[in-house]
């Protein structure tokens, strides 16, 4: 439980991070910050479970702390479904739309990189 927590702590403020420079950098509505770190951490995820099968590597705690912590904090399905609602709320149906459907394929796409770079 401490590792989970200490790399959610870690991906958390990454994804703070993130945010803070999407919004000092990048002047726009859309959520891009949220989008950003949900597609890195879904090739995260791909390229450290591609690298664990690849070695034969079954670690509990390697698990714990990188994919459960670290990519649990970095990512979040909470403000995307937040900012995803917001822009619908906001006359944006279409746009809302294209992000939902955008996060899900291009989400996919990463982990499967992530595995694919892996090998």
């Amino acid at each position: 439980m401490l590792l989970a927590g200490a790399g959610g702590f870690i991906g958390t403020c990454c994804r703070y991070l993130t945010n803070r420079l999407y919004l000092t950098y990048f002047k726009t509505t859309l959520p891009v910050a949220t989008f950003t770190v949900n597609i890195l951490g879904c090739f995260i995820v791909g390229l450290i479970l591609g690298l664990l099968n690849k070695s034969g590597i079954v670690n509990p705690r390697l698990n714990a702390f990188l994919i459960v912590g670290f990519c649990g904090g970095f990512t979040t399905f909470s403000t995307f479904s937040y900012e995803t609602l917001t822009l619908g709320t906001n006359g944006e149906l279409f746009i809302s739309l294209i992000y939902v459907a955008a996060s899900i394929i291009v989400g996919l796409i990463a982990v499967w990189s992530g595995l694919i770079i892996s090998r």
